[in-house]
């Protein structure tokens, strides 16, 4: 498959995602391709670990490739997009339960889908062009793909602050977050991928690992905990209007942009994953809205305004003062028959 290259190199599991020009985009043949691997490598003596990687210098994966979920959607037919998001998830789930480590190696770009394949191994590496995001809200949609469980065990309430905002993060702030582990500088890679493959010891990344150039995140901690405490979007929002500091006036022009009704769901899972949540739990709560989501939220308006058309003017269907409790817990009520399971699971996770 040329979107992706899938093999055994000495005591590793290779993946390799081969779309550059498409920001290495994951295509539902890409997430199926490595559910595969995925069964195929955990009972194999030979792999010792998974080493997942990309071609190209801008991105790891800058998403997923949704322009035919778009299309169907458009057509009033739902089954293609829900189909797509749960085949994903069960690989996001089989990444994160692998019994084996995984280390992923995230230059450039990783957002959306990218964290799904690249941000739940054990041994996450960054480097000095690192982008780490969580940006659905911005296209109408909530951070899936297990990221909600990220943005929930983030510190504080660094994970309604990222969620709801999609903002960006290098290297010492996807660090900080819980997004990535360790900071080798990426010209040292291909040594260190070489000796991964020939020994299988995942114990050199460890040695290879270096501080990072500092954060910007760090220094927002106190104004992101004062102001993301409250326990709806309105709380925050109307904490972050008392005051008005510069970063008051950046984080509400950021919300400004946003779905309402993507960043209300994204807030409410953030407190529903409490720190015993597992990511089965956030999957399964992730599922609930975008099953939903072609039929009942922004997503396609997002999409059109995003990626279609280009004009970066979507008409959400509620503006931030009309989101009600009420329409946060339509969007994520049980689906029951409709719910996400898992092939060693005959229920879905529907206790969030």
């Amino acid at each position: 498959m040329s979107e992706i290259s899938i093999r055994k190199v000495g005591r590793t599991g290779r993946i390799t995602l081969t779309r550059p020009k498409a920001l290495n985009a994951l295509s539902y043949e890409m997430c199926l391709a490595i559910d595969a691997a995925l069964k195929d490598w955990a009972g194999d003596d030979d792999v010792a670990m998974l080493v997942i990687d990309a071609e190209g210098e801008k991105a790891f994966c800058a998403g997923g490739d949704i322009a035919q979920m778009y299309s169907t959607g458009m057509a009033g037919e739902y089954t293609y997009g829900q189909r797509f998001w749960r085949d994903e998830y069960r690989m996001n789930a089989r990444i994160f339960e692998f019994p084996k480590p995984v280390a992923s190696f995230l230059q450039g770009f990783t957002m959306g889908g990218g964290v799904g394949v690249g941000c739940h191994g054990s041994h996450r590496v960054v480097c000095e062009s690192s982008q780490i995001a969580m940006p659905e809200c911005g296209i109408g949609l909530v951070p899936d793909v297990g990221g909600s469980l990220l943005l929930a065990r983030a510190p504080g309430r660094l994970g309604e602050y990222l969620g709801t905002t999609g903002t960006r993060m290098g290297p010492a702030d996807a660090i900080l977050a819980g997004f990535a582990d360790y900071f080798v500088p990426e010209a040292e890679w291909p040594a260190l991928i070489a000796t991964l493959e020939e020994t299988g010891d995942w114990t050199r990344i460890d040695a290879a690992a270096s501080a990072p150039p500092e954060g910007p995140l760090d220094g927002k901690r106190d104004e992101i905990e004062r102001h993301f405490g409250g326990e709806t979007l309105g709380d925050i929002l109307r904490s972050l209007r008392s005051e008005e500091t510069e970063f008051t006036r950046a984080t509400l022009k950021a919300l400004g942009r946003n779905s309402p009704l993507a960043m209300g769901c994204t807030v409410e899972m953030a407190h529903r994953l409490g720190e015993g949540a597992g990511i089965r739990q956030a999957l399964g709560l992730e599922y609930r809205f975008t099953h939903r989501s072609l039929e009942n939220s922004d997503f396609l308006e997002g999409i059109r305004a995003a990626i279609i058309d280009k004009d970066r003017s979507p008409c959400w269907q509620y503006g931030l003062e009309e989101i009600t409790p009420s329409m946060v817990s339509e969007m994520l009520r049980p689906l029951g028959a409709d719910a996400l399971t898992f092939e060693d699971a005959e229920q879905g996770e529907e206790t969030a």
